[in-house]
Protein backbone atom coordinates (compact mmCIF):
# COMPACT_ATOMS: atom_id res chain seq x y z
CA UNK A 1 0.00 0.00 0.00
CA UNK A 2 1.33 3.40 -0.93
CA UNK A 3 2.12 5.66 2.03
CA UNK A 4 -0.14 8.72 2.22
CA UNK A 5 1.39 12.00 1.16
CA UNK A 6 2.00 14.77 3.68
CA UNK A 7 -0.81 16.77 2.03
CA UNK A 8 -3.27 13.89 2.27
CA UNK A 9 -2.33 13.28 5.89
CA UNK A 10 -2.74 16.96 6.75
CA UNK A 11 -6.09 17.12 4.97
CA UNK A 12 -7.36 14.01 6.73
CA UNK A 13 -6.34 15.33 10.14
CA UNK A 14 -7.85 18.76 9.48
CA UNK A 15 -4.94 20.39 11.26
CA UNK A 16 -4.03 24.04 10.81
CA UNK A 17 -0.97 24.79 8.63
CA UNK A 18 2.18 25.70 10.52
CA UNK A 19 4.02 28.91 9.70
CA UNK A 20 6.64 27.04 7.68
CA UNK A 21 3.83 25.53 5.59
CA UNK A 22 2.50 28.88 4.37
CA UNK A 23 3.70 29.60 0.85
CA UNK A 24 2.86 33.28 0.32
CA UNK A 25 4.12 36.06 -1.90
CA UNK A 26 3.02 39.41 -3.26
CA UNK A 27 4.32 42.01 -5.66
CA UNK A 28 3.22 45.24 -7.31
CA UNK A 29 4.38 46.93 -10.51
CA UNK A 30 3.68 50.32 -12.04
CA UNK A 31 2.96 48.79 -15.43
CA UNK A 32 4.03 50.16 -18.79
CA UNK A 33 1.70 53.15 -19.18
CA UNK A 34 1.37 54.75 -15.74
CA UNK A 35 3.87 57.11 -14.15
CA UNK A 36 2.91 56.28 -10.56
CA UNK A 37 1.84 53.13 -8.76
CA UNK A 38 -1.40 53.65 -6.83
CA UNK A 39 -1.68 50.00 -5.71
CA UNK A 40 -0.74 48.65 -2.30
CA UNK A 41 -0.85 45.19 -0.75
CA UNK A 42 -0.14 43.50 2.56
CA UNK A 43 0.29 39.90 3.70
CA UNK A 44 0.54 39.29 7.44
CA UNK A 45 -0.02 36.86 10.27
CA UNK A 46 -2.01 37.98 13.31
CA UNK A 47 -0.70 37.13 16.75
CA UNK A 48 -0.19 39.45 19.67
CA UNK A 49 1.69 41.48 17.10
CA UNK A 50 1.66 41.67 13.31
CA UNK A 51 4.23 39.59 11.44
CA UNK A 52 4.53 41.11 7.96
CA UNK A 53 5.59 38.77 5.14
CA UNK A 54 5.52 41.17 2.18
CA UNK A 55 4.16 44.66 1.57
CA UNK A 56 4.57 47.63 -0.72
CA UNK A 57 4.28 49.99 2.27
CA UNK A 58 7.70 51.20 3.45
CA UNK A 59 6.39 52.48 6.79
CA UNK A 60 5.20 49.11 8.14
CA UNK A 61 8.05 47.29 9.85
CA UNK A 62 8.58 43.56 10.11
CA UNK A 63 7.72 42.71 13.70
CA UNK A 64 8.77 39.62 15.61
CA UNK A 65 5.96 37.68 17.21
CA UNK A 66 5.72 34.72 19.54
CA UNK A 67 2.98 32.21 20.09
CA UNK A 68 0.50 30.47 17.84
CA UNK A 69 -0.71 32.15 14.67
CA UNK A 70 -4.30 33.21 15.21
CA UNK A 71 -5.17 34.39 11.73
CA UNK A 72 -3.73 35.04 8.29
CA UNK A 73 -4.54 38.23 6.38
CA UNK A 74 -3.86 39.28 2.81
CA UNK A 75 -5.21 42.39 1.11
CA UNK A 76 -4.97 44.48 -2.05
CA UNK A 77 -5.98 48.12 -2.49
CA UNK A 78 -6.13 49.83 -5.89
CA UNK A 79 -6.27 53.60 -5.55
CA UNK A 80 -8.36 55.79 -7.84
CA UNK A 81 -8.11 59.52 -8.36
CA UNK A 82 -5.71 61.79 -10.17
CA UNK A 83 -2.14 62.49 -9.09
CA UNK A 84 -1.09 61.04 -5.75
CA UNK A 85 -4.62 60.85 -4.37
CA UNK A 86 -5.22 57.26 -5.33
CA UNK A 87 -1.93 56.12 -3.81
CA UNK A 88 -2.73 57.97 -0.58
CA UNK A 89 -6.18 56.40 -0.39
CA UNK A 90 -4.83 52.87 -0.99
CA UNK A 91 -2.06 53.33 1.55
CA UNK A 92 -4.47 54.76 4.11
CA UNK A 93 -6.89 51.87 3.60
CA UNK A 94 -4.22 49.20 4.08
CA UNK A 95 -2.74 50.93 7.13
CA UNK A 96 -6.12 51.61 8.72
CA UNK A 97 -7.59 48.14 8.26
CA UNK A 98 -4.38 46.53 9.51
CA UNK A 99 -4.39 48.68 12.62
CA UNK A 100 -8.11 48.12 13.17
CA UNK A 101 -7.85 44.35 12.94
CA UNK A 102 -4.77 44.33 15.18
CA UNK A 103 -6.55 46.43 17.81
CA UNK A 104 -9.51 44.05 17.67
CA UNK A 105 -7.51 40.96 18.60
CA UNK A 106 -10.05 40.01 21.27
CA UNK A 107 -12.20 38.81 18.37
CA UNK A 108 -9.56 36.23 17.47
CA UNK A 109 -8.80 35.21 21.03
CA UNK A 110 -12.43 34.36 21.76
CA UNK A 111 -12.89 30.62 21.36
CA UNK A 112 -16.58 31.10 20.77
CA UNK A 113 -16.19 33.76 18.09
CA UNK A 114 -18.83 33.18 15.44
CA UNK A 115 -19.37 34.27 11.85
CA UNK A 116 -21.30 37.35 12.92
CA UNK A 117 -18.40 38.66 15.02
CA UNK A 118 -15.86 38.19 12.25
CA UNK A 119 -18.13 39.68 9.62
CA UNK A 120 -18.95 42.70 11.75
CA UNK A 121 -15.28 43.29 12.55
CA UNK A 122 -14.39 43.33 8.86
CA UNK A 123 -17.32 45.54 7.89
CA UNK A 124 -16.41 47.98 10.66
CA UNK A 125 -12.80 48.01 9.47
CA UNK A 126 -13.92 48.94 5.95
CA UNK A 127 -16.26 51.65 7.22
CA UNK A 128 -13.47 53.05 9.39
CA UNK A 129 -11.19 53.17 6.33
CA UNK A 130 -13.94 54.97 4.45
CA UNK A 131 -14.40 57.51 7.24
CA UNK A 132 -10.65 58.13 7.44
CA UNK A 133 -10.44 58.77 3.69
CA UNK A 134 -13.36 61.19 3.81
CA UNK A 135 -11.80 63.02 6.75
CA UNK A 136 -8.44 63.29 4.98
CA UNK A 137 -10.16 64.63 1.87
CA UNK A 138 -12.09 67.22 3.89
CA UNK A 139 -8.88 68.51 5.50
CA UNK A 140 -6.74 68.63 2.37
CA UNK A 141 -8.01 70.30 -0.82
CA UNK A 142 -5.48 68.33 -2.86
CA UNK A 143 -6.93 65.06 -1.53
CA UNK A 144 -10.45 65.65 -2.81
CA UNK A 145 -11.85 62.75 -4.78
CA UNK A 146 -9.38 60.17 -3.54
CA UNK A 147 -10.74 56.64 -3.21
CA UNK A 148 -9.62 53.04 -3.35
CA UNK A 149 -10.73 49.46 -3.69
CA UNK A 150 -10.10 47.06 -0.82
CA UNK A 151 -10.18 43.28 -1.15
CA UNK A 152 -9.15 41.42 1.99
CA UNK A 153 -8.82 37.73 2.84
CA UNK A 154 -8.92 36.73 6.51
CA UNK A 155 -8.14 33.11 7.32
CA UNK A 156 -8.99 31.67 10.75
CA UNK A 157 -8.44 28.01 9.92
CA UNK A 158 -10.56 26.33 8.73
CA UNK A 159 -12.84 29.35 8.37
CA UNK A 160 -12.05 32.20 6.01
CA UNK A 161 -13.69 35.52 5.23
CA UNK A 162 -13.51 37.83 2.23
CA UNK A 163 -14.08 41.57 2.54
CA UNK A 164 -14.89 43.21 -0.78
CA UNK A 165 -15.14 46.89 -1.70
CA UNK A 166 -14.57 47.85 -5.34
CA UNK A 167 -13.31 45.71 -8.20
CA UNK A 168 -10.04 44.18 -7.09
CA UNK A 169 -10.57 40.43 -7.13
CA UNK A 170 -10.13 37.25 -5.13
CA UNK A 171 -9.89 33.94 -6.96
CA UNK A 172 -9.64 30.49 -5.42
CA UNK A 173 -8.32 27.40 -7.16
CA UNK A 174 -10.21 24.46 -5.64
CA UNK A 175 -9.65 20.91 -6.87
CA UNK A 176 -8.28 22.30 -10.11
CA UNK A 177 -11.21 24.66 -10.76
CA UNK A 178 -10.76 28.44 -10.73
CA UNK A 179 -13.56 30.36 -8.99
CA UNK A 180 -14.00 34.11 -8.76
CA UNK A 181 -15.25 34.53 -5.21
CA UNK A 182 -15.41 38.32 -5.18
CA UNK A 183 -18.04 40.28 -7.07
CA UNK A 184 -16.95 43.41 -8.95
CA UNK A 185 -18.63 46.49 -7.50
CA UNK A 186 -18.89 48.35 -10.80
CA UNK A 187 -21.73 49.84 -12.81
CA UNK A 188 -21.09 47.25 -15.51
CA UNK A 189 -21.55 44.40 -13.03
CA UNK A 190 -24.75 46.02 -11.79
CA UNK A 191 -26.08 45.88 -15.37
CA UNK A 192 -24.98 42.25 -15.66
CA UNK A 193 -26.93 41.45 -12.49
CA UNK A 194 -29.98 43.16 -13.99
CA UNK A 195 -29.65 41.14 -17.19
CA UNK A 196 -28.95 44.23 -19.31
CA UNK A 197 -25.37 43.27 -20.22
CA UNK A 198 -23.67 39.94 -20.73
CA UNK A 199 -20.47 39.33 -18.82
CA UNK A 200 -18.39 39.51 -22.01
CA UNK A 201 -20.04 42.79 -23.04
CA UNK A 202 -19.53 44.18 -19.54
CA UNK A 203 -15.79 43.54 -19.65
CA UNK A 204 -15.55 45.71 -22.78
CA UNK A 205 -17.83 48.45 -21.48
CA UNK A 206 -16.49 51.77 -20.20
CA UNK A 207 -18.69 51.16 -17.16
CA UNK A 208 -16.40 48.29 -16.20
CA UNK A 209 -14.01 50.90 -14.82
CA UNK A 210 -16.70 52.88 -12.97
CA UNK A 211 -16.93 51.79 -9.36
CA UNK A 212 -20.34 51.58 -7.71
CA UNK A 213 -18.67 51.21 -4.29
CA UNK A 214 -15.26 52.33 -3.04
CA UNK A 215 -13.42 53.31 0.11
CA UNK A 216 -13.61 57.09 0.12
CA UNK A 217 -16.04 57.20 -2.80
CA UNK A 218 -19.60 58.51 -2.96
CA UNK A 219 -20.84 55.15 -1.73
CA UNK A 220 -19.20 52.28 0.10
CA UNK A 221 -20.95 48.96 0.53
CA UNK A 222 -18.58 46.41 2.10
CA UNK A 223 -19.54 42.80 1.48
CA UNK A 224 -18.25 39.95 3.63
CA UNK A 225 -18.35 36.39 2.31
CA UNK A 226 -17.73 33.32 4.46
CA UNK A 227 -15.58 30.53 3.03
CA UNK A 228 -13.82 27.35 4.11
CA UNK A 229 -10.06 26.86 3.79
CA UNK A 230 -8.75 23.50 2.63
CA UNK A 231 -5.35 21.99 2.05
CA UNK A 232 -4.54 22.19 -1.66
CA UNK A 233 -6.45 25.42 -2.31
CA UNK A 234 -4.60 28.33 -3.91
CA UNK A 235 -5.74 31.90 -3.26
CA UNK A 236 -5.13 34.86 -5.58
CA UNK A 237 -5.78 38.53 -4.81
CA UNK A 238 -5.17 41.03 -7.59
CA UNK A 239 -5.90 44.50 -8.89
CA UNK A 240 -7.60 44.91 -12.25
CA UNK A 241 -4.23 45.63 -13.84
CA UNK A 242 -3.85 41.87 -13.97
CA UNK A 243 -7.32 40.81 -15.08
CA UNK A 244 -7.48 43.52 -17.75
CA UNK A 245 -4.76 41.73 -19.71
CA UNK A 246 -4.68 38.14 -18.46
CA UNK A 247 -7.57 35.77 -19.09
CA UNK A 248 -9.06 33.57 -16.39
CA UNK A 249 -7.99 30.58 -18.45
CA UNK A 250 -4.38 31.75 -18.24
CA UNK A 251 -4.67 32.48 -14.53
CA UNK A 252 -6.13 29.02 -13.93
CA UNK A 253 -3.30 27.39 -15.87
CA UNK A 254 -0.68 29.29 -13.85
CA UNK A 255 -2.26 28.32 -10.53
CA UNK A 256 -2.74 24.68 -11.52
CA UNK A 257 0.96 24.41 -12.33
CA UNK A 258 2.20 26.32 -9.30
CA UNK A 259 5.73 25.58 -8.13
CA UNK A 260 5.81 28.42 -5.61
CA UNK A 261 3.75 31.50 -4.79
CA UNK A 262 6.68 33.70 -5.80
CA UNK A 263 7.04 32.06 -9.21
CA UNK A 264 3.30 32.35 -9.96
CA UNK A 265 3.27 36.05 -9.02
CA UNK A 266 6.24 36.74 -11.26
CA UNK A 267 4.77 34.72 -14.14
CA UNK A 268 1.38 36.47 -13.91
CA UNK A 269 3.07 39.87 -13.76
CA UNK A 270 4.99 39.04 -16.92
CA UNK A 271 1.75 37.89 -18.58
CA UNK A 272 0.11 41.22 -17.72
CA UNK A 273 3.06 43.24 -19.02
CA UNK A 274 3.18 41.26 -22.24
CA UNK A 275 -0.56 41.79 -22.59
CA UNK A 276 -0.18 45.57 -22.52
CA UNK A 277 0.51 46.60 -18.92
CA UNK A 278 -1.85 49.56 -19.21
CA UNK A 279 -2.42 49.87 -15.46
CA UNK A 280 -0.71 49.20 -12.15
CA UNK A 281 -0.46 45.47 -11.49
CA UNK A 282 -0.64 43.83 -8.07
CA UNK A 283 -0.67 40.08 -7.43
CA UNK A 284 -0.80 38.17 -4.14
CA UNK A 285 -0.78 34.37 -4.05
CA UNK A 286 -1.01 32.07 -1.04
CA UNK A 287 -1.46 28.39 -0.24
CA UNK A 288 -0.75 25.84 2.48
CA UNK A 289 1.89 23.22 1.62
CA UNK A 290 2.14 20.26 4.01
CA UNK A 291 5.76 19.49 4.85
CA UNK A 292 5.15 16.41 7.00
CA UNK A 293 2.62 15.03 9.46
CA UNK A 294 4.15 16.71 12.50
CA UNK A 295 1.35 18.20 14.63
CA UNK A 296 1.07 21.94 15.15
CA UNK A 297 2.95 23.20 18.19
Amino acid sequence: MTAPTAMATAAASGRKPRDDELDVYGLTHTGLARRDNQDHFLICSLRKQVLVHHTSLPAIQHLSAAGERLAFVAMVADGVGGGARGEVAARLAVETVTQYVTDSMRCYYANNADDTEFSQALEEAALQCHADCLQRASQDPDAGGMATTLTLFLGVWPRAYLLQVGDSRYYALRRGELLQISRDQTLAQELVDLGVLSRSDASRSRLANTLSSAIGGRQTAPVVTRMTSEWGNVGLLCSDGLTRHVSEERICDRLRNISSAKQVCEDLLQDALEGGGSDNITVVVFRAVARDSTPVV
